[in-house]
């Protein structure tokens, strides 16, 4: 699927910079391309759309992360599966202040999700994801815990994600 059917556009990021009160940073990506593209990326073999739990959120940068002009893709990907849903190409220094908010509001809110991705078709909404982990790769592809959001209660072995949290071990 090409990335410039693409459109990416945050919201609820500047109250970091301005010391307004915090607000759950958004980011909405918009598709413009054949929507049932789309859609089948978007479901899971039962026919239903993926939930949160099913999607991972990453940005790999494209260049060296000193680079002002860095930039790099954001992907959302099936989590059982590791398909791209989708890709789009994106500015580092972005997306790191994106990070930060996410970061900063997951430090005042009680509920759940740090982030919002809210998906949508030519202006209508697909689907709504609350995510709390958003990781950040370099351009060899080693992750970069520093600038990545990985909250507390997730561990990281490698590239996998295990949310503790929510993790049962039966014993028999």
């Amino acid at each position: 699927m090409r990335r410039d059917y693409f459109e990416l556009d945050v919201y609820n990021v500047d109250w970091v910079e301005t010391n307004d009160p915090p607000r759950k940073p958004t980011v909405e990506i918009d598709f413009y391309g054949p929507e049932e593209m789309l859609y089948e990326r978007l479901m899971s073999a039962d026919g239903k759309l993926l939930s949160a739990s099913e999607t991972d959120v990453a940005f790999r940068l494209q260049e060296s992360l000193d680079d002002p002009d860095a930039t790099g893709v954001v992907a959302v990907t099936n989590r059982l599966t590791g398909d791209f849903l989708l890709e789009l190409n994106e500015t580092a220094a972005d997306v790191l202040r994106f990070v930060q908010a996410a970061r900063e509001y997951g430090k005042s809110a009680d509920e759940d999700g740090r982030y919002r991705v809210e998906i949508s078709i030519d202006g209508e909404n697909v689907v709504t994801y609350e995510k709390s982990t958003l990781l950040v790769y370099d351009a060899d592809g080693s992750l970069l815990r520093r600038e990545s959001l990985i909250p507390s209660g997730v561990e990281l072995s490698g590239n996998v994600c295990v949310d503790v949290r929510h993790l049962r071990i039966r014993t028999t």
